[in-house]
């Protein structure tokens, strides 16, 4: 039987410049900020069925607790990549960004639903209890007023916003080096950190950045 021909995803170089600044902005951000996994590799080699570059951190040892500010270093490396677009392509953003934007609500719905760390909504959990062996004893939906509805709303939007406005602090501060790792992401379109010095974690770069 002939095989089924698959056709390869070509971007072109508009959209490649776009991705690169895109990953490079996730990079430079991870890189920026405490107690994040360091950057191993970047590259705009599309991978998978959407992603049309990836950026891979790498742990250096097991986590079995975050607390709010490393939740909100994640939430503000998700983000990373559509702040780096808005500031290089004039606030016109992408379809790119989709899937960081979900990842980065998943982790603000569940700082402020799951583990009660906004002040405003409270120090309660409005998720659905875990799965019990006998159903009828499992509560399966945590109900919440309308008013406190708004309230994990704004929450949650207000925790994705200031992500954004922490990674558009550090992206702007570091310009002149998301314009060099991007322009080498091109001409290379894979690196590894230590092929872009910005990017190493070292004493001293990864510097508390104002939320």
């Amino acid at each position: 039987m002939a095989g089924i021909e698959k056709k390869s995803r070509v971007l072109g170089k508009e959209e490649r410049r776009r991705v690169a600044y895109h990953e490079m902005g996730h990079a430079l951000v991870a890189a920026s900020l405490p107690g994040v996994d360091p950057v191993q590799k970047v590259s705009i080699i599309p991978r998978g069925i959407g992603a049309l570059g990836y950026t891979i951190q790498r742990p250096t040892e097991d986590r079995f607790l975050l607390t709010v500010d490393e939740l909100k270093n994640r939430i503000t490396v998700l983000m990373g990549g559509r702040a780096s677009e808005r500031l290089i392509f004039d606030g016109a953003i992408s379809t790119g960004a989709a899937d960081d934007l979900q990842r980065a609500t998943e982790v603000a719905i569940e700082m402020v639903t799951k583990y009660g760390m906004d002040e405003t909504v409270g120090q309660r959990t409005y998720a659905a209890k875990p799965q019990t062996f006998l159903a009828a004893a499992q509560d399966t939906v945590v109900s919440a007023a309308k008013a406190t509805g708004r309230e994990i709303d704004l929450a949650v939007r207000n925790l994705i916003e200031e992500g954004d406005r922490r990674d558009q602090e550090i992206l702007q501060r570091r310009r002149a080096e998301l314009d060099a790792g991007a322009g080498l992401l091109i001409a290379n379109e894979t690196i590894a950190a230590e092929q872009f010095a910005p990017l190493l974690t070292t004493t001293g770069r990864n510097e508390p950045v104002a939320a």
